[in-house]
């Protein structure tokens, strides 16, 4: 995760700068550029020293190794719900949640209420048994 931590990192470096050179471009009367550029120069620091701490406790990848082989890269990548319908009842309950921004705040409970209800059946939904569903 070299290169990831590298490229996240030096955002910081960039972004940070480029903020306060936007400031002086607008005589500092647009808040909401200057801000957001150096939010994004934070965030690019965070994800950086993430990648750095998890690369240090992971150790060397495949990637990372210019001597390594394609089979190394093999195997399994993580667990994933190949036949879950909760990611999509879960952004059905951020869509209405958006919706109730726009519209109307009484929305807005109805689509927290089904994000709790599809974040716990998400998180829960192999502990019922062997592809319960």
């Amino acid at each position: 995760m070299k290169i990831e931590t590298w490229i996240f990192g030096s955002g910081v470096f960039f972004f940070v700068p480029i903020s306060i050179v936007y400031g002086f471009l607008t005589h500092w009367n647009e808040w909401v550029g200057t801000l957001g550029i150096l939010l994004v120069g934070g965030l690019a620091g965070m994800i950086g020293a993430y990648l750095g701490f998890t690369g240090k406790r992971v150790g060397l990848r495949p990637e990372d190794r210019n001597d390594a082989e394609i089979h190394e890269g093999a195997g399994e990548q993580g667990h994933f719900s190949p036949w879950s319908w909760w990611p999509l009842v879960l952004g059905l309950a951020c869509a209405t949640g958006f919706l109730g921004l726009a519209v109307g705040w009484w929305i807005l409970f109805i689509g927290a209420g089904l994000a709790v209800v599809a974040l716990v059946g998400w998180v829960y939904e192999y502990s019922r048994g062997d592809h319960a569903h």
